[in-house]
């Protein structure tokens, strides 16, 4: 049974010492503010509410900790492990997380707010409602995430891998940065994603059932087999972008730019090309126009 702090004197020297001296001391509520924790093994720990603001955790082993509702605001997370850790609620706002691993970590609801988490990994954790306003996000890997309800919102998602997940009902992607990211089999039905930026991007195989394209950037985007059903793309710029057996049924592409596209059996029943640019594109039927 874990057992409350004695002594509040030296609570940096008690983290320190946490594994040492058993781990069995409740850190629960401790102010840690600005302690250098570096290389501490505080795995399993019971933290939550534990005010760790500019704390420095480099390298820290935080697996499985209990850090609901806990304030790391400004703190040094890189490279740290927090797999399965529980973070719901937890303030990371401005927090460093490069290369930070957070798989089948529980951050529902927590505050990433101009956080920096470039590549970090976040396979399988559950993300709900999840705020990353403003936040770095080149080559962090959601793969598998579901992320229902997380906002996005000013984001840079250059890079990102999201293969798998579940973006419907994120908020806020019109306008992001997602150059060169991996959508590969990404459910996204419906969301908005009008002037997003995805030139490079993979998104084979990808669910986008009447998602909002409008005016986004798609230049050599690979969206073989990508299924684009009553999907929005007016004005979208989609130069030499591959559409190989894509599904384009009922999908607006007036106005758009498909110059040098790849449409090779793509399906574009009932599509509207008014207007769109079609010079050197390879029609689904083999020809070039």
């Amino acid at each position: 049974m874990n057992q409350p702090i004695q002594s509040r004197n030296e609570p940096c020297q008690i983290a320190l010492e946490w594994r040492e001296n058993g781990g069995q001391i409740s850190l629960q509520g401790v102010d840690l503010s600005a302690c250098d924790l570096t290389m501490v093994d505080l795995a399993g720990a019971n933290l939550n509410q534990a005010n760790l603001s500019r704390t420095v955790l480099t390298g820290a082993n935080l697996t499985g900790a209990q850090l609901r509702g806990a304030d790391l605001s400004l703190a040094v997370l890189q490279d740290a492990l927090l797999e399965k850790a529980h973070l719901e609620q937890a303030d990371l706002t401005g927090a460093n997380l490069h290369q930070t691993n957070l798989i089948q970590a529980n951050l529902t609801g927590a505050d990433f707010r101009l956080a920096d988490l470039r590549e970090a990994m976040l396979l399988g954790a559950t993300l709900a409602n999840a705020d990353f306003w403003a936040a770095r996000l080149n080559g962090a890997n959601f793969k598998g995430c579901d992320l229902t309800g997380v906002n996005f919102a000013g984001a840079i998602m250059a890079e990102v891998l999201m293969a798998g997940a579940t973006l419907v009902g994120a908020k806020n992607l019109s306008g992001v940065n997602f150059k060169r990211a991996t959508l590969t089999r990404a459910v996204l039905t419906k969301v908005n994603l009008a002037g997003a930026f995805l030139g490079d991007s993979f998104l084979n195989e990808a669910e986008m059932s009447e998602v909002n394209l409008g005016g986004a950037y798609l230049a050599h985007a690979r969206l073989v087999q990508a299924n684009l059903t009553q999907a929005n793309l007016a004005g979208a710029f989609l130069a030499r972008a591959k559409l190989n057996k894509a599904n384009l049924s009922g999908a607006n592409l007036r106005g758009a730019i498909l110059t040098g596209a790849n449409l090779f059996e793509a399906d574009l029943a009932g599509a509207s090309l008014d207007g769109a640019h079609l010079a050197g594109a390879t029609m689904p039927d083999g020809t070039q126009v």
